[in-house]
């Protein structure tokens, strides 16, 4: 089957054929959708790596430097829901091909920025360019896969933003240890439109999607909605508190291990982002740990993992200050996809407008969580930026626990009313 730029309203199936493990185009979709997150993931935190050298060729401070990571992120989330918008009336594919394309070309000029101001504003532009990619792929496969196949496709496509994630920061940050950080973007493009390439030539035909034309006062109120139900709106404020954790800790790790008492070389420095493969098998098995578990014993689980790993990580050796960030980012990539996953299972209608409102809250933690983060380790060092990740993960605990007490609430409830009636049989 070759996939389609274009795609039109399909008819509603007499049977369930959407895509289920075994199949020819389950396996190409998982595969496509592995690209697109390696692609965007390369794009967006290309500079992430670079960090401590763009610091020391520009002169700036960390939370200056982190700018050009948390500007990315911040233009995604502004851009998400305009592009949500644009996947109904368009089509998933066209958008998340346009999307990954467009931010491609914009990181081909990425290094001929002649300073700061010009590299943030670039990233900004990227960053908006790449939303239609995330909210859009957690929509393809929320209309496209079975829904006991939907908690591994998306593990799968977690997985991929975690690859994407670690080869753009070790690709960028390699080159730019050795030929400076101008060479360490170019390479993450090449690495980038090579994934696009691989995305195009694998996505199979949306079957199930319905054109929707682009009306904002529809979108307001099917965004309205979202809003007002209180299992989306925690699972939000779980993604965005995740994500906080994240954007601290590696906008400010590179900077730790080159400085003392490590004083590690910034090409071995940048390697530490081979630890996102912890990442890529935490968020593909996330899946398996939520039937084992349940939702909120997976996100407990997370949320220890995670709190482990900064409290850790706060000792003076090399080791546990690794293995703290293996625990972290274990942490976080379990969260994230059981909570991204239950955004769309939660959601009935208007899937692709309650995937970037989750993704809104996700990325404006990252910038809120890396900008602070980076100027806590400016006034603090380590411990500051463990702070803010420690209160950060407090909070997702508190989230959680609420959303257990409510449910023990309303399962007495239930309980009680069953007796009630019984008793009056």
């Amino acid at each position: 089957m070759q996939p389609s730029s274009t795609e039109a309203a399909a008819p509603a199936p007499a049977t369930d054929l959407r895509l289920r493990p075994g199949s020819r185009d389950f396996r190409r979709a998982n595969l496509a959708l592995f690209a697109a997150g390696v692609a965007t993931f390369v794009l967006l935190y290309s500079t992430q790596g670079l960090l401590p050298i763009l610091s020391a060729d520009l002169g700036l401070t960390p939370g200056q430097a982190s700018w050009t990571a948390s500007a990315s992120t911040l233009g995604l989330a502004l851009a998400l829901l305009p592009a949500s918008a644009l996947s109904d009336r368009y089509g998933r594919t066209a958008v998340m091909t346009a999307s990954t394309l467009a931010a491609s070309v914009l990181a081909v000029a990425l290094p001929f920025a002649p300073d700061l101001t010009t590299l943030v504003a670039l990233r900004a532009l990227q960053g908006a360019a790449l939303a239609g990619l995330p909210a859009t792929a957690m929509a393809y496969l929320a209309e496209e896969v079975h829904p006991s196949a939907l908690a591994s496709a998306m593990g799968l496509y977690v997985a991929g933003n975690s690859i994407g994630g670690m080869g753009g920061r070790l690709v960028s940050g390699w080159a730019g240890a050795a030929w400076g950080w101008r060479w360490g973007l170019a390479v993450s493009a090449a690495l980038a439109l090579l994934a696009v390439l691989a995305f195009r030539l694998l996505i199979p035909r949306a079957r199930h999607f319905r054109r929707a034309p682009v009306d904002a006062r529809a979108l307001a109120a099917t965004v309205a909605g979202h809003l007002r139900n209180p299992l989306l709106l925690r699972l939000y404020a779980l993604g965005m508190l995740f994500m906080a954790v994240f954007g601290a800790v590696y906008n400010t790790v590179g900077y730790r291990l080159t400085a003392a008492p490590f004083h590690l070389p910034q090409s071995v420095a940048a390697s530490i982002f081979v630890v996102y493969l912890v990442g890529t098998a935490s968020s593909a098995s996330a899946g398996r740990l939520t039937a084992r578990c349940g939702r909120r014993g997976t996100l407990y689980l997370a949320i220890g993992t995670t709190t482990a790993g900064l409290l850790l990580s706060l000792a003076g050796s090399l080791f546990c200050a690794i293995l703290g960030l293996v625990l972290i980012t274990a942490g976080f990539f379990a969260g994230h996809a059981t909570a991204s996953s239950a955004v769309g299972r939660t959601a009935a209608t208007g899937r692709a407008q309650a995937s970037a409102l989750y993704l809104i809250a996700y990325y404006l933690g990252n910038s809120l969580g890396g900008t602070l983060g980076a100027d806590a380790y400016h006034s603090s060092g380590w411990s500051g930026t463990a702070t803010v990740a420690l209160a950060a993960m407090a909070g997702a605990a508190g989230v959680t626990l609420y959303a257990t007490h409510r449910a023990v609430a309303t399962r007495r409830a239930e309980a009680v009313s069953v007796g009630r009636l019984g008793a009056r049989a």
